[in-house]
C-alpha cells in the first residue's frame, strides 16, 4: 500500500483521534456560467458565477479532494455556480507527511470570506458590489470534506488544524461534503462532530474509496439539526470530478454506472439546494425537506430538519 493510498484512506479519518439507478430526473436548463482566474489565501483559484451577475450573490468554497487539482471540478463547479452561486475552487498544495500536494485546510474559509471582501471592493472586478459577503458555504470531496467536517465542527483536528484551538468564520452558513467520513483508520472509531451550521453528506453508492458504511456510520455521529444524507446510486467516488480516476489521484475501484454529467447535475443540484435551504430559500427548502427524495430516482434521503 502505497504512502498516497494510507493519506487518501487514513487522513480524513483523522477526525476522530433498493438504491434506484434509472436516469436522472429532469433537470431545468442550467443558467449561463462565466468564471475567471484569481488568488486565494495565496492559493492560485478558479471563480465560477452566474453570467450577468446583478445581485449579491453567496460564495462556495470548494475543499478539493486530496491530489485532485481544481481544474477537475470545473463541471460541478459550473453547476452548482447555475443555482445561484460564486464557486471558488483553490489549488491548495502544502507539504504533508512528505508528501507535496494538494491538501485542504480549515484557515481556507477564513481565506475565503478575506478573499470576498476583497473582490467585492475590487474595481473591475465582475463580482464588484455583487458579493454576499456575509455568507459563505462549504464544498468538499473526500479530504476536503473531512477538512469541512472540521470547520462545521469548529474543532482544530490535525491534519486539517495545526493550532490548539479552531473558531468557524461567523460567514459560514452551511456544507455540502461529498464521499466523506470520519472513521479512524487505525482504530475504527467515529467521533461525534458537533454541527454549528447545517450540514449534508453526499455520498455516492458505489464508492469504493470512502465507503458507503462509513458516511452512514458518520451520519450518525453528526450532532445538532438540520443534517441530510444523499445517497446517490450510480456515483462512485469520483462522481463530482470531470472524468473518473483524475490523474494524480488514487484510482476508484468501484464501477460508476451513471455517466459523468448525470452524476454531476444530481449531486451539485442536491448541494445547491440544500446550501439555499440553509440560508432561507423556501422552494429548495421544499425539494431538499419534502418533494426532492420522490422526484429523483438516483437518490434516497434521510433527514433531520
Amino acid at each position: 500500500m502505497g504512502l498516497r493510498h494510507v493519506l487518501r484512506l487514513a487522513l480524513p479519518a483523522v477526525l476522530s483521534a433498493a438504491f434506484l439507478t434509472g436516469v436522472s430526473a429532469p433537470a431545468q436548463a442550467a443558467a449561463p456560467v462565466s468564471s475567471f482566474a484569481s488568488t486565494v489565501g495565496g492559493d492560485p483559484a478558479d471563480v465560477y458565477y452566474p453570467a450577468g451577475i446583478s445581485e449579491r450573490t453567496p460564495v462556495a468554497l470548494m475543499l478539493q479532494g486530496a491530489q485532485v487539482g481544481r481544474a477537475h471540478y470545473s463541471s460541478y463547479a459550473r453547476a452548482v455556480a447555475a443555482h445561484g452561486f460564486i464557486v471558488v475552487v483553490p489549488d491548495h498544495r502544502r507539504l504533508l507527511f512528505f508528501d507535496d500536494d494538494f491538501y485542504p485546510e480549515q484557515k481556507q474559509a477564513a481565506e475565503a470570506v478575506a478573499w470576498m471582501k476583497a473582490e467585492d471592493d475590487r474595481n473591475g472586478s465582475p463580482l464588484e458590489d455583487r458579493v454576499k459577503t456575509t455568507r459563505l458555504v462549504l464544498l468538499g470531496h473526500s479530504f476536503g470534506g473531512a477538512a469541512g467536517l472540521s470547520v462545521v465542527g469548529e474543532k482544530c483536528v490535525f491534519p486539517f488544524c495545526t493550532g490548539l484551538t479552531y473558531t468557524m468564520p461567523t460567514q459560514v452558513k452551511a456544507a455540502s461534503l461529498f464521499g466523506t467520513n470520519n472513521k479512524d483508520f487505525l482504530t475504527g472509531a467515529f467521533a461525534d462532530v458537533d454541527l454549528q451550521v447545517p450540514t449534508q453528506l453526499v455520498q455516492g453508492v458505489q464508492d469504493g474509496v470512502a465507503l458507503p458504511a462509513d458516511a452512514e456510520t458518520t451520519y450518525t455521529k453528526l450532532k445538532n439539526d438540520p443534517k441530510q444524507i444523499v445517497r446517490v446510486s450510480g456515483a462512485n467516488h469520483y462522481g463530482i470530478t470531470n472524468a473518473q480516476n483524475p490523474a494524480g489521484a488514487d484510482p476508484e475501484t468501484g464501477p460508476q454506472t451513471l455517466t459523468q454529467a448525470q452524476s454531476i447535475e444530481v449531486t451539485a443540484r442536491w448541494a445547491a439546494k440544500f446550501l439555499l435551504a440553509a440560508m432561507g430559500d423556501e422552494a429548495a427548502e421544499d425539494y431538499v425537506w419534502n418533494t426532492g427524495d420522490a422526484a429523483d430516482p438516483n437518490v434516497t434521503v434521510t433527514g433531520d430538519n
